[in-house]
């Protein structure tokens, strides 16, 4: 699922935060994505319990915050 970010030095920033809170997550820019269309991927499977996504909107709810993305 990707996460749209649009901006490199956002999406970086916003993928090595989310790691830092203990969700991995991958950011995708050029050249592996058009210019403009930066983005983080995120894989959400059967094998995640509530709790793991609950943890996940709350630490990408944090660092939206902090970096002025929500």
């Amino acid at each position: 699922t990707p996460v749209m970010l649009y901006d490199v030095p956002l999406a970086q920033k916003f993928a090595n935060e989310l790691l830092t809170e203990g969700i991995y997550v991958i950011g995708f820019f050029f050249p592996v994505v058009p210019i403009g269309k930066s983005r983080i991927r995120v894989q959400i499977s059967a094998a995640h319990e509530k709790d793991h996504i609950y943890k996940a909107v709350e630490a990408f709810t944090k660092v939206g915050r902090r970096l002025g993305v929500i």
